[in-house]
């Protein structure tokens, strides 16, 4: 699921939660921040196009390698959701990024 939070200087920033479904009752969520600032880093930033179900406005990134934990009522904004196929892919990706996947 996508979500704005609220970034640096109170502007939202879109973010992608990767805590489990199981959790979903737990006061805090954890997320992985997005950017447009594109780097070719295929094994830590995951590259998102803009589309109707994502709600994105711009080709972004998933940055695998900025993972935080924020409380839930931070999460402002459902924007949109990535389909079965790229959660997949970063799932496998952040089990690498975390050493789950060595």
């Amino acid at each position: 699921m996508l979500v704005a939070t609220p970034g640096d200087y109170g502007k939202p920033r879109p973010a992608l939660i990767v805590q489990s479904r199981l959790f979903a009752e737990h006061p805090s969520i954890t997320l992985c921040f997005l950017t447009t600032h594109l780097q070719q880093t295929p094994l830590f930033r995951y590259p998102v196009e803009p589309s109707h179900e994502n709600g994105l406005q711009e080709a972004s990134q998933v940055q695998l390698d900025k993972i935080m934990t924020v409380p839930g009522g931070k999460a402002v904004k459902v924007i949109g959701r990535l389909t079965e196929k790229q959660m997949s892919e970063i799932t496998r990706l952040l089990a690498l990024w975390v050493g789950v996947a060595d």
